[in-house]
């Protein structure tokens, strides 16, 4: 019996990049789905998702905008508890954005969504070189890889939530995001109790079926570049490459989606 999939990429509103290069996110994706033997159809957004989802092993999606509601959530999560899996990537965790007060700066907003996920995006500090550990070997999606690898990317502050395993973490004591930059938040909730700790991964089990969240994931081309400054961590005079590949130039990264799709059909 063929392995299926469901891949959903892009932005908000329906048909925008929403500063990631998706068109390159989607090809690359759609490869190694086909690659690993799946049949695999495709959306940017979460539209007839209960229906697309009937057949389905896998959902696997990499979004900045788009977003189920309550009864797609719903449909999500009875697919989940009969055992479906959904690897999740970089922009899953945000979804809608509200202006705070008069001003331009905008915060996330909570929804039904981010239970479902097991995770919230509160905001990442500019483009930066970091260190990934992986917090549980034994999990399939790590299959023959090292306890830690360097990558440059997006460091998402997430907040895990209760019923969500961090499987994935890093090291940032505090926010570094320079002021006007980013989202606005009221309390930094990714921070975990040791005061330096950053979740980067997590797994949400439902039923016999599981949600694992995956933080990284940024890239972008000239054409969808909204990056106004890097890390000196990436560019010593801060300047962003005009394309940037991130972690999908990464061999670790990309050995960790192999192995998610793997986990998704066992």
């Amino acid at each position: 019996m063929a392995k299926r999939a469901h891949l959903i990429t892009g932005g908000f509103p329906i048909g925008s990049h929403a500063g990631h290069d998706m068109d390159y996110v989607r090809i690359e994706l759609l490869n190694q789905l086909y690659t690993a033997g799946y049949q695999t159809t495709s959306s940017s957004d979460f539209s007839q998702i209960g229906e697309r989802l009937a057949e389905c092993d896998l959902l696997l999606t990499y979004v900045a905008g788009p977003y189920p509601v309550d009864e797609q959530c719903e449909e999500i999560e009875n697919w989940l508890r009969d055992g479906g899996k959904w690897f999740a990537l970089h922009g899953t965790s945000g979804g809608r954005a509200a202006r705070i007060g008069d001003g331009r700066r905008r915060g996330m907003v909570r929804l039904t969504h981010h239970s479902t996920l097991g995770a919230f995006f509160l905001n990442h500090p500019p483009i930066r070189k970091f260190r990934v550990q992986i917090e549980n070997s034994e999990h399939p999606i790590f299959n023959d890889l090292p306890e830690y690898f360097d990558v440059e990317d997006e460091l998402y502050l997430i907040e895990p939530y209760s019923d969500a395993t961090p499987l994935m973490t890093t090291e940032l004591p505090e926010d570094t995001s320079p002021p006007g930059f980013g989202f606005v938040y009221d309390e930094d909730t990714s921070i975990q109790a040791d005061g330096k700790t950053r979740v980067l991964a997590t797994e949400r089990k439902v039923g016999v079926g599981s949600v694992v969240y995956v933080a990284l994931g940024h890239c972008h081309s000239p054409a969808n570049n909204s990056q106004p400054f890097v890390d000196e961590s990436v560019s010593q005079d801060g300047e962003t490459p005009k394309t940037f590949r991130g972690v999908w130039a990464n061999q670790y990264f990309r050995k960790l989606i192999d192995n998610a799709l793997d986990w998704a059909a066992a």
